[in-house]
């Protein structure tokens, strides 16, 4: 039989102020904030710097996002994982029924990643469909105003190359939902604490953890190739997520009383968590590692760069994997 202890320690009860905590998330906004901006920024910005020299451009990027699959790996397994099995194991849930019949956190996970397969699936065929209209009406477009088959090639990669942006696109939007789901939950989970103890270090330790997750995210909207006022949208989303969570943590808070040790809240916390989880893995192993190291072209054709790349991916992951000491 599983058992809570219900009395708190003369430590927890001295770490438990409403009013320093309220006055610690009140200053994490900012510095969560510009440390987002930091880190979702710099490889747009670096990116963007070397678009003149196209060679250099593909391979800053291709290794800009070999670091993204890293952290968004590392992201998904070593801090959202284990959390939404930890709040979902907490005494407080797992005590009681269904939780402690079925491990809900893997069949969440299962099923986030499920979904992204089902999002990915859906809208290639759609975009194989587009690509291979377009490319048929181009090739026959050039056959009325050329004559040879070097237009046609011309339009068919063309055309190719518009279907890879277009799901460069997608893999980024899709990132950006599943980030955006772990941030808010990091938010509320820090908005609804009381814990000044636990609140203090966590905010060095989430700005960190934001600027290494805003460089993941940024290295896929670098290389997909948005417009700027697109660009701009989706790292302000980024930035302002993980704040608006813990607003909206507070006002969680004040308005229930619930706080992070709330069954409740576990409960939510946990099926968010797995959900977003599922998605990350997925994202970071199919359509990330995968396309690039198997399906790449620089990559088939440069065996130096292939090697930068796997280290890019591990630096991504150790950088981010480091950080759960502290987050």
């Amino acid at each position: 039989m599983v058992t809570c202890a219900t009395e708190p320690s003369t430590r927890g009860q001295w770490c438990r102020d409403t009013l320093a905590a309220s006055h610690l998330k009140l200053i994490s906004l900012l510095v969560i904030f510009v440390a987002s901006v930091i880190g979702i920024a710099s490889p747009v910005l670096l990116a963007r710097r070397f678009q003149s020299n196209k060679p250099t451009y593909d391979k800053a990027t291709l290794l800009i996002k070999c670091f993204a699959a890293g952290v968004i790996l590392s992201t998904s397994l070593v801090h959202v994982l284990p959390d939404a099995f930890d709040a979902l194991s907490d005494c407080h849930v797992s005590s009681r029924h269904p939780w402690k019949d079925f491990p809900f956190a893997g069949l969440l996970t299962l099923l986030g990643a499920a979904a992204a397969l089902a999002v990915d699936l859906t809208a290639s065929s759609h975009m194989e469909g587009h690509g291979h209209g377009h490319g048929h009406g181009q090739g026959q477009k050039s056959n009325y105003e050329m004559v040879g088959a070097e237009s046609g090639e011309l339009s068919t990669t063309e055309s190719g190359e518009s279907v890879e942006k277009m799901k460069q696109r997608l893999v980024s939007q899709v990132l950006e939902i599943g980030i955006i789901f772990h941030s808010v939950i990091i938010g509320v989970t820090m908005g609804m604490s009381q814990n000044k103890c636990t609140i203090k270090p966590l905010v060095a330790a989430l700005a960190f953890h934001q600027v290494f997750e805003g460089m993941g995210l940024g290295g896929c909207i670098a290389q997909a190739g948005f417009s700027f006022g697109t660009t701009a949208y989706m790292c302000f989303m980024f930035a302002v997520t993980t704040p608006m969570g813990i607003i909206l943590g507070m006002i969680v808070f004040s308005v229930t009383g619930y706080d992070d040790s709330n069954p409740n809240a576990l409960i939510m916390e946990g099926l968010l968590g797995a959900l977003s989880s599922g998605i990350l893995i997925y994202m970071a192993l199919v359509d990330l590692i995968a396309a690039d190291f198997f399906h790449n072209p620089i990559m088939s054709s440069q065996r130096s760069i292939k090697k930068l790349c796997y280290v890019a991916l591990l630096l991504g992951s150790a950088s981010m994997s480091i950080l759960a000491l502290w987050a």
